[in-house]
């Protein structure tokens, strides 16, 4: 049997897979763990092209797409159009900023293989394509949250930059911006792209299950999940800090100008009862 390839692709936050499934004729409702399987005549008619073999697009919710043996690039770019029917903010222009290309390959070996080009088994089992997919999804779709987290660090630093400075007050604006970057970058990690569930199959057949858990560790999309909500808890710990100081400053501002008012209060009194100042 011939290699499997597979390509996979970061190119969005969120995808409708309802709204893609309701153009193909699917009356199913698909919820955010299950991967839209389009293949065969599906395929066929969004390509306008013959499908051969096991040739399938998997498409996630969370914005991943993992092309079964796609060779041509005009084909995922023809498929990319068709996805951008119906999620305009897609970015063709950037679309493999994002992306991971996997192997399996079938060998008469005793113990599967496993490297960050390819995995090497025995013989073919029918679950292979969508677990491997669903992991170099995630993996994709962790790498592009991982520059969205260092892109946020950066606002994190210039304001760090601004404290050193003597500049102390941060804007509520700034500040909202800031931590809406973060929720959102929380909501997908964590959330949207549930790298702590397991597919649905998984739990049924314990060599997939067991395939799954090789993948996801070689992969070590838990590891990253926890250096991820790790890096998270401290943006939120130095954003509350940051919150504070604005807090702070605001208070003794109006500190002051109550001070200050008192004061004026105080010598136009003053001034009255000397005769400086004629009374009312």
């Amino acid at each position: 049997m011939q290699d499997i390839t597979f390509k996979a692709l970061a190119i969005t936050n969120e995808i409708d897979l309802n709204k893609i499934a309701t153009y193909c004729g699917s009356p199913k409702k698909y919820t955010w763990e299950q991967p839209l399987m389009l293949k065969g005549e599906i395929l066929s008619k969004i390509l306008h092209k013959e499908i051969i073999g096991i040739q399938q697009v998997l498409v996630f919710s969370f914005g991943s797409v993992v092309f079964v043996n796609h060779v041509n690039k005009g084909e995922i770019t023809n498929f990319l159009k068709f996805l951008q029917t119906f999620e305009p903010e897609i970015d063709l222009h950037n679309s493999e900023k994002y992306t991971e290309n996997y192997r399996l390959h079938i060998e008469q070996i005793d113990n599967m293989e496993l490297t960050d080009k390819y995995v090497v088994v025995a013989e073919f089992e029918s679950y292979y394509p969508e677990l491997i997919s669903t992991v170099l999804a995630k993996s994709v779709a962790l790498e592009k949250i991982e520059e969205q987290l260092g892109k946020i660090h950066d606002s994190l630093e210039t304001m760090i930059d601004r404290l050193e400075k003597g500049k102390l007050r941060v804007g509520n604006k700034e500040l909202a911006r800031t931590t809406a970057q973060i929720v959102r970058h929380e909501y997908n990690t964590l959330a949207y792209i549930m790298i702590l569930d397991k597919p649905d199959l998984t739990w049924s057949n314990s060599s997939a299950g067991h395939f799954y858990d090789e993948m996801i560790e070689f992969f070590e999309l838990n590891d990253r999940y926890t250096i991820l909500k790790s890096k998270t808890d401290i943006l939120y710990h130095i954003l509350e800090g940051f919150s504070n100081i604005s807090h702070s400053i605001r208070g003794l501002f109006v500190e002051w100008i109550v001070v200050i008012l008192i004061v004026i209060e105080v010598v136009l009194t003053v001034l009255q009862i000397i005769g400086w100042i004629p009374s009312h």
